[in-house]
Order: C-alpha cells, then structure tokens, then sequence
C-alpha cells in the first residue's frame, strides 16, 4: 500500500512539474534558477563550516 501511495505521490509530482514549464516556461527557469542557487549557498556554506573546523575551529 504504501509503494502505490510513493508512486502515486511521483506521478503526480511529476505532472505538476510537466504543466509548469508547459504553461509558463519562463517561471520554471526562474524556479529551477532559485533551485540551484539554493544549492550552491548550501554548498559554500558547508565547504566554509569546514574550512572553519580545519583551521582549527577559530
């Protein structure tokens, strides 16, 4: 019971994401752009946290 709730969960996920950049394509970009600018943040935020620790916490 529980695969078919995840599968479900996908499909629908994926449909939305599917009429998103169908219908406005240019807000997907704009979402997809805030995406990885998150991420990259997240990374330099952990790779500074750990040149911190390196240098001996400081």
């Amino acid at each position: 019971m529980a695969v078919n709730s995840k599968r479900a969960a996908v499909y629908i996920l994926v449909v939305f994401i599917l009429y998103v950049i169908i219908t406005d394509p240019e807000q997907a970009a704009d979402y997809v752009q805030i995406g990885f600018e998150g991420i990259s943040d997240a990374a330099k935020a952990i790779g500074d946290f750990f040149t911190w620790l390196a240098d001996g916490a400081q």
